[in-house]
């Protein structure tokens, strides 16, 4: 048998706040930096994505920017 319930981060929240410390310390243990590490990584969106597979500068691009940026920053 499985239920499944829809509930709110606040309704949540107030049934751990009516919990004893006990049972609380044993919700937090369960959530773990694993268990939210992994969550994290799958909430990955398709920007956020987008920018870690993006291009970078190489070196020398980089200090052609500077050197460019030197120059409006002159010019101006």
């Amino acid at each position: 048998m499985e239920i499944k319930l829809n509930i709110g981060y606040k309704q949540i929240m107030k049934l751990i706040r009516q919990m004893p410390a006990s049972q609380v310390a044993r919700l937090k243990a369960e959530l773990d930096d694993k268990f939210l590490a992994g969550k994290s990584k799958a909430e990955i969106t398709d920007l956020q994505q987008m920018l870690l597979e993006a291009p970078v500068m190489t070196d020398d691009q980089y200090k052609v920017f500077l050197e460019n940026r030197k120059k409006f920053s002159q010019w101006r």
